[in-house]
């Protein structure tokens, strides 16, 4: 379980994160949605370890995340950024085996260089796989930052969980590609796995999540299964705008109609 106490973050005199407190549990998928500026991606930074200059605690399996060392934490957690960008030129199976660094001291063993062929294959990659990364479209490079993360915690642990993170993972790809990042993201969810994730479509984060989050200036207003909280009353105190639902045909969850 990884577990935030009474967790507060502000710059200067501005508060972004207000006393939260939440336990995510593994084996499901925790979506985060709200407004700019609500303080999402701080708290995924925060719950990642990303930063540190925050009150309260962020506890992984009962231990402070403040005092689990960075190269410790590094081989069972990982994070897909909003941005992330190289200034040197790399091929992509390259970039791609810099999520086993964690694994091994000198050199990628056998087992290290056959993720790394797996993420390609999963990220529908291989063709790409001797391409300079600078190159690469904004969808192309996204991708390939997806199948390092993933290599980074590719197998299920022995003992303990592992942690995927994504910060708005969806820039930059078109609408199958969303609907790959996400179904990828839960093939990974297992109940070794805790996966927490800000997506920017409302309609997008219902589909997929088990547990939704709803953000707004620096708290959470609503938590809990996307069929029972997302209604238009939560919408519209949320994103201040007014909406009508519908639900799936097939799902039974929720569709909202702008």
């Amino acid at each position: 379980m990884l577990e935030v106490q009474n967790l507060q973050y502000q710059i200067g005199q501005h508060a972004i994160l207000n006393d939260i407190s939440v336990q995510f549990q593994p084996g499901l998928c925790h979506l985060i949605v709200g407004p700019n500026g609500s303080g999402k991606s701080t708290f995924i930074k925060i719950v990642s370890a990303e930063i540190e200059a925050y009150q309260g605690k962020v506890l992984y399996e009962g231990k402070d995340a403040k005092k689990i060392t960075k190269q410790n934490l590094s081989q069972y957690r990982a994070v897909l950024s909003q941005h992330t960008e190289l200034s040197f030129p790399m091929r992509v199976d390259e970039v791609v085996l810099l999520g086993r660094n964690p694994h091994f001291e000198i050199s990628p063993s056998k087992k290290d260089n056959q993720i790394v062929q797996d993420a390609l294959e999963l990220l529908s990659l291989q063709n790409l796989a001797g391409r300079n990364y600078q190159t690469l479209s904004g969808g192309e490079k996204q991708r390939v930052q997806y199948a390092r993360v993933l290599t980074q915690i590719w197998e299920t642990p022995q003992e303990g969980l592992r942690y995927l993170f994504l910060d708005e993972p969806l820039n930059n790809l078109d609408v199958y590609y969303q609907q790959q990042f996400l179904s990828i993201a839960q093939s990974f969810k297992n109940d070794a796995t805790i996966l927490i994730g800000v997506v920017h479509d409302i309609n997008i984060a219902i589909r997929y999540a088990q547990q939704l989050y709803c953000f707004l200036n620096g708290k959470i207003v609503a938590q809990g299964v996307p069929e029972t909280i997302v209604q238009p009353a939560l919408l519209k105190q949320v994103f201040d705008i007014d909406t009508s639902i519908v639900n799936h045909p097939q799902t039974g969850k929720p569709i909202i109609i702008f």
